[in-house]
């Protein structure tokens, strides 16, 4: 599920995955292959690192689980007055990151046909 919400001009995301019952045991290899990615990629956050280095962090820890190729976007990006503001943590970034940026960092794996719902609502 990826989220969020404006609090007086501020922008959320959050990204979490939900499993209605027991997930199959590749799901939950996924899923422990992406909580290791995301750790590697926070353990880089700090002032001086370049952006794309935290991306290539999260993607080692995947390729080596093979999933390399389910990696199909970047591994974050700034947040603060928009959704999805600089700087971007993707491939090849070669700006640095700086104290006092707010990034997210949601790599993932996605498979088609695995996971895959579309939540409808109505509005009133």
């Amino acid at each position: 599920m990826d989220l969020g919400a404006i609090l007086r001009r501020y922008c959320s995301d959050l990204t979490r995955t939900v499993c209605v019952g027991r997930a199959p045991a590749r799901v939950r290899r996924w899923y422990h292959a992406v909580q290791q990615a995301q750790a590697a990629a926070v353990d880089l956050i700090k002032p001086g690192v370049a952006a794309g280095a935290v991306d290539a962090a999260a993607r080692r820890v995947l390729q080596g689980y093979g999933l390399g190729r389910y990696f199909v976007h970047s591994t974050g990006h700034g947040i603060g007055l928009e959704i999805h503001e600089e700087p971007r943590l993707a491939r090849g970034q070669k700006r640095h990151l700086e104290a006092g940026n707010v990034v997210t960092v949601e790599p993932g794996v996605y498979v088609a046909g695995v996971g895959e719902f579309e939540l409808k609502t109505t509005s009133p």
